[in-house]
Formats: structure tokens, sequence, C-alpha cells
């Protein structure tokens, strides 16, 4: 399960489709740690832990807890696949996405297995989860989302006792998978890419079981999938309506113009709902899932760290931007989503002062906004931000007054003592040095690790250690969740995990033809940087 020991990789041809074929995924020999110097250059000792992890954590982002069976999705859009004026409302739908909770629930089950980080030895003492954990910000998905990660019963399923999926057999639209077959005939994904046949597999897949839950303590993040719908339009009173409700599109709206379908989409949704539709059964648990309730929703009995994360303040002001600190580490988690609408992110102004606040407090030396270096009586801590959008993604200008990316970078870059961003958001492996080309800091790392739902569908064990020679180092390996890598023809949970990654490894869309598994710079790294203040006492 940790990459370094074995790795997932392609396998055979299973089976031929007119426009590609689908591939099994078999076990390869792992991939070693490559040390990369850009901030600190080649020379010095060896790189090796002294003593344990000042942090040792895992990493988990873009879950994407998905209901199916939502009349407030919009999966038809998936035809647009090829027009460069849908890219940000895409994808849509996944042939993978009804197994979505069990690759989850393996993952868990995969981060619990792991008794020491690779390159310290250390234990797991966190799990940080970098937001959209929930695909559609509604309240049923993120009670999924809870049920998976503090573990017991976990039901995928919404609506009434039928199926009521795209991938239906008698849903009126061949292009989605549909594992039971259907009355149509084959559909799209069977004839073009060589998509199996699995009958019984969503009735398997929607039915309630048990999740073993995360042994450690684990924190949470606000992305743009639990402030959006579909991670892009905003949640209008007439969308809110439309999701508990019973129709469901299943076609554009008359007329409909492409040039400016996005932004019809991110301020009236509700508009491409007004085409043809579908009875499905309403479900009062869809409710979407505003920002309080969000917060709201993580205090709950027994939750480690209590409001995983989430604090009296963000409860009262309905904000979403906290500090955790550990022993050693000062980690800032940052809601990056942006309230107006778009998938991209954004930082506005009130959240960025409170981040200098929070910065200055951990720093002994900095520099302030004028360029002065400035001295303190503060004790020194390392630092991390997490957030869901990585930095090249913070250009959503939709919000009147956020602040650029290139001055949050600014910010970061006056305190030394972050070494580490942390995120997600692009479903994508990559690292990413920021070099501080004017200051006294030499800059930080960009950890940007892919998603759950997409190919790889793995997560990361990251540590922070004395690297000796006055430098600090930042460890990275990547995780596979325990499915098999052939989940053979058994639809128990564990090779129903299985099934979805090999499903989400030749989806034609966000699979292995992408960039999304990174290159192996991105992947098990070890990234140096001069220690800001020294380590140990």
């Amino acid at each position: 399960m940790l990459t370094v020991h074995e790795r997932i990789v392609p396998g055979p041809v299973l089976r031929a489709g007119s426009s590609s074929s689908y591939r099994s995924l078999v076990t390869a020999e792992g991939e070693r740690h490559s040390v990369r110097t850009e901030l600190t250059g080649p020379t010095g000792p060896e790189i090796r832990a002294r003593g344990e992890a000042l942090l040792a954590i895992g990493h988990m982002t873009d879950l994407h807890v998905t209901d199916v069976e939502s009349p407030a999705r919009f999966e038809f859009l998936n035809r647009f696949a090829g027009d460069s004026r849908f890219r940000e409302l895409l994808t849509m739908q996944r042939p993978q996405e009804a197994l979505n909770s069990h690759a989850i629930a393996a993952m868990v089950r995969a981060i619990n297995a792991i008794e020491a980080a690779p390159v310290s030895g250390s234990p797991i003492e966190l799990l940080v989860m970098t937001g959209d954990a929930i695909d559609n910000a509604q309240a049923n998905e993120f009670a999924t989302y809870t049920a998976l990660f503090e573990g017991g019963m976990v039901n995928p399923a919404s609506g009434g006792i039928e199926i009521e999926s795209v991938q239906s057999p008698g849903w009126p639209d061949g292009i989605f998978w549909k594992p039971d077959g259907g009355g149509f005939g084959p559909d799209h994904f069977r004839v073009a890419y060589g998509f199996p046949l699995v009958p019984g597999l969503l009735d398997r897949a929607m039915r309630p079981f048990e999740s073993q839950g995360l042994r450690m303590p684990w924190i949470g993040c606000h992305g743009n999938h639990e402030e959006l719908c579909q991670g892009v339009g905003i949640v209008t009173p007439e969308l809110a309506r439309a999701m508990v409700a019973g129709r469901k599109p299943i076609g554009v709206p008359e007329g409909l113009d492409a040039a400016t379908a996005l932004e019809t989409f991110v301020t009236r949704p509700q508009h491409f709902m007004s085409g043809a539709t579908v009875a499905v059964t309403a479900d009062p648990n869809r409710k979407p899932l505003a920002i309080g309730a969000f917060v709201e929703a993580h205090f709950r009995p027994g939750a480690r760290p209590d409001g995983h994360g989430f604090t009296p303040t963000n409860r009262r002001d309905r904000t979403s931007y906290y500090l955790h600190d550990t022993s050693a580490v000062r980690l800032i988690v940052l809601d990056t989503s942006c309230r107006a609408g778009g998938a991209d992110g954004c930082v506005e102004r009130d959240q960025l002062a409170w981040l200098e606040e929070k910065l200055m407090e951990v720093h002994a030396v900095y520099t302030d906004s004028a360029g002065n270096t400035v001295h303190t009586s503060n004790a020194n801590r390392l630092v991390v931000i997490a957030s869901h959008h990585p930095l090249f993604t913070l250009r959503n200008d939709r919000l009147a007054g956020a602040a650029p990316a290139d001055e949050l970078l600014r910010l970061l870059h006056r305190f030394a003592n972050v070494i580490l961003c942390l995120n997600g958001h692009v479903h994508l492996n990559l690292v990413q040095p920021h070099a501080n080309r004017e200051g006294s800091s030499v800059g930080f790392w960009e950890v940007t690790t892919g998603s759950m739902v997409d190919w790889p569908c793995q997560g990361r064990v990251v540590e922070i250690f004395d690297a000796g020679g006055g430098r600090v180092a930042i460890a990275c390996t990547m995780v596979d969740h325990d499915g098999p890598a052939d989940p053979g023809p058994a639809l128990a949970p564990a090779e129903m995990a299985g099934l979805h990654r090999q499903l989400a490894f030749n989806d034609p869309i966000a699979g292995a033809l992408t960039t999304r598994a990174g290159t192996s710079a991105d992947r098990n790294v070890i990234l140096t940087l001069p220690a800001p203040f020294p380590l140990r006492a």
C-alpha cells in the first residue's frame, strides 16, 4: 500500500473497444524516493531523519463522495467533453463514481495499516483532508463522508428503493457506462472503450456497508464542491428546492448558448433544469450544506480533535479557516473556495489579514510588507499551509476584493518558517518549489495530491524531519488503497474498491491518458530546505 514497496501499473488488455482498449492493472516493484534539492542545492551530507519526525501525517483530498441519484446533477453535460467552452463544468459523471465510497473505505483501511512512516519511522499522528470531500454540496453526501472517516454504517444510496442513476439499465441515455447492460443496446463505454458488463454491480454498490473509520484524528477543509453545485454553480434558492424535489434533468435547455453556458451555470444553475426531465424519488436529506451547517456538522460527539479542526470562532462567524498546532508544527488551514461561484479559488482579504497575524505569532524574525526585518519575542515554529486550491488556481476574479495569488505568495515569502503548502483540487500529483528571489527566506515547497475519485486514486504520507546539516526535509510517499489490483468477478467491498480504480484508470476523460499520476518527481520524493531556525535544542 506504501508505493515504495509496491505500486499499481497498467497490465494486459482485457477488451478492445472501437476507440481504445480496456486494460487491467497489476502490481509492480515499488518506486524509491528521489531527493529534490532545488531550494538547497545538491551539496551537503546524506539526507536522513535525525530522531522522530517533527510531523508525520496522512493526506487525502478530493474524495468526491457522490449521491449518484441526486436530481441536482447534470451528467448530460459530459456530451460536451470535447468543447473547450464547457471545460470548467466537467467532469459531471464518472463511470466509477457509484463505487467512490468503497474506494474511500479502502483508503481508510490502508492509512490505518501504516504502522510507521516510511522515512522517519514515526507514527502517523493526523490525517489532513484538503477539501472536496463531497461532490455536490449535499447534506447526505456529508453524512456518508463522516461515516467513512469516523467509522460505522455507510449508506451510499438516496431516494427510494429503486436505484435511479444514469447508470441504471433503464436510464434513457446510452452515453454512460451501464454495468448491468440496458434495454437500448450496448452503451458508449462498452462499444468505444471496451468497458465490462458487471451484472448486479449497482445494487451491491448502493447497499449499506461498514467502514472501519480512521484510527487517528483528522482535520477537514472547505473546498469548492462543499460550497457549490457540482463545484461550480451558486446554490440559488431555486436550485436548493430542486435538490430535494423529484424531477431530474436529462438534456440541455432549448436554445442554450454554449458561449455563455459556463457563466449561466455559475449564476443560475437552475436554468439547466429547464430542459427535458424524468421523475425520481425526492429526498429531504439531499438539502444543500451551507457554510454554517458545514462547520457545525464537524462538531460531533467523539470528534478527534474537537470539531475536526474547526473552532468556536468558525461556528460563531460562519468562517472555515483555522489553525491547528501540533507539538512542533503550526498547520494553518485556509478556505480558498469562491462563494461567487466557479471552480477556481480565491482568498478574501480578511482571511489574508488573519493569516498574516497567525504567521507573526510563530516567527522570531520576519519581513514586514515594507521589506523591513522585524524581531519579536515569539517562539519559532515550522508552518504548513493547507488549502483546497493550489496557488496557481487562485485566479477566480468573480468575487470583488479578493486578493490575487501573487499577493498570497508574497505574504508567504515574508515568513521563513513556512516550508510547505499542501493541497488538492486539480486531481493531479504535482510537487513544485516556490523559490523566493527577493527576500531573506529561500521559499517553500508546494505539494499537490491527486484525488481519490480519479486515477490514480491515491493518498500521501507526509513527514517533516530534521535532515542534519542545517536542513529540514519533507518526505512524501504515495499510498494505494487496499483494494486488489485485479478485482476479479467478486462484488465484495474490497473488490469493488479495486474495480473503482480499474475503471478510473480506463476512464477516457480523466484516466491514464491524462497526466494525473504525475512524474516520479511528483510522487515519492524527499524535499530539502535550509532549516529556518535550529530545529532541536
